[in-house]
């Protein structure tokens, strides 16, 4: 049953939540080097959740309130309420996606389309026949039958998040730098409470609270990125290097990658053209290697990249993965030059030799596929 609304308490969570989110822009933590997709939808998002707390406040002052002008307006910002946490959420689960697996598969975007059309659907109809919330004679907001429609969305939404998360967890131990499950709690903890006790107002604010912890979690792994190619740096390395130390049975493909002919690239067409090369480079390893491991830049053109929990019998079938997939960019990007990859890779058993030991291993044989290549093509000059 419908109880008062404790005005008092919303005023002051929405306000938190409006300040928490507020400082989150004036500080540019929203900002991510190298990502600057992640770094516009966060924004958005962040702006989104403001509007969301004043218009959460703004509702609840009005309720109640006399006029026709308030019963228009209190139709339209609920509906806006509504509407927010369908939009944030799908996008807090692609954002989620999307810096996980890098790509967000087309069967969930169906599945996430349909859903947005029904639930767009019945906000539509819910203005001629009230099925999620009314607003009655007296412009008191209640809740209707299809409310919980809209929660059990929102909790099958935050449940993917978590499925998503710790599946890719398994094979990507660099998602300790994005705990999902740490910044999604306290959506879900406002949602449950916001939907049992009528009269409180603990969505808009556990969402400020949650995409705090987003963006702490964010710029903490940015120590570990690096700012050209937005891939893992050294410290990555160093640092999965020693997790692995601690781990005594697992097998772990390792690939050591370097550009072949990049120094022409530099001195012929500009360090700019250079750099862009690493990032187009580091954006088909990416794309091949996608939630299956760890890509690293080890320093100026060489490249790492680390797959743990590896069932294959060698790496020839990454290798040629990669090979095609720089093939495919010589055939499609109009640049003047095309890229080569020296490759090395083995299977590396956790106890049977040490990580340094194993880099070793790869960065000769990535040598030795080096040594090859400039067998049949010109050498560069020191």
């Amino acid at each position: 049953m419908d109880t008062a609304i404790d005005l008092t308490s919303i005023f002051v969570s929405d306000g938190i939540g409006v300040l928490l989110l507020i400082v989150i822009l004036a500080t540019r933590g929203w900002s991510l080097p190298a990502r600057k997709k992640e770094s516009f939808m966060l924004f958005i998002i962040i702006v989104s959740s403001i509007t969301n707390c004043l218009m959460d406040a703004l509702m609840s002052y009005y309720d109640g309130l006399p006029g026709d002008a308030v019963y228009a307006i209190s139709m339209m910002g609920n509906t806006y309420l509504f509407l927010y946490n369908l939009i944030v959420g799908i996008g807090i689960i692609y954002l989620i996606v999307i810096h996980v697996d890098k790509s967000f598969p087309k069967l969930q975007g169906i599945f996430f389309l349909i859903l947005t059309v029904i639930e767009v659907s019945i906000l539509i109809i819910n203005f001629f026949q009230p099925l999620v919330f009314s607003i009655d004679e007296n412009n008191i907001y209640h809740r209707g039958s299809f409310y919980w429609i809209f929660v059990l969305a929102a909790f099958i939404l935050i449940t993917y998040g978590y499925i998503f998360y710790f599946v890719s967890k398994v094979k990507n131990p660099s998602l300790r730098y994005f705990p999902v499950w740490q910044f999604l709690m306290p959506i879900l903890i406002g949602m449950i409470l916001q939907s049992t006790i009528y009269g409180i107002s603990l969505q808009p604010v556990s969402f400020a609270i949650a995409f705090c912890g987003l963006v702490i979690c964010l710029q903490n792994e940015c120590i570990y990125i690096d700012k050209l190619t937005g891939v893992y740096n050294r410290y990555e390395l160093d640092a999965l290097g020693k997790g692995l130390v601690m781990r005594k049975s697992e097998r772990i493909a390792g690939i050591m990658l370097d550009l072949n002919g990049f120094k022409q690239i530099n001195d012929t067409y500009s360090h700019e053209e250079g750099d862009q090369a690493l990032v187009d480079f580091a954006r088909i390893l990416v794309n091949v290697i996608r939630g299956e491991g760890v890509v690293i830049r080890l320093a100026g053109d060489e490249f790492v990249v680390i797959m743990r929990r590896f069932k294959g019998e060698n790496i020839d079938g990454i290798r040629s993965s990669i090979l095609e997939a720089v093939e495919d960019y010589n055939k499609n990007s109009g640049k003047p030059y095309k890229l080569s990859t020296a490759i090395g890779g083995s299977i590396f058993e956790l106890g049977g030799e040490g990580t340094r030991d194993f880099l070793g291993k790869i960065d000769h044989l990535m040598y030795k596929d080096k040594n090859d290549y400039y067998k049949y093509h010109s050498k560069p000059s020191a």
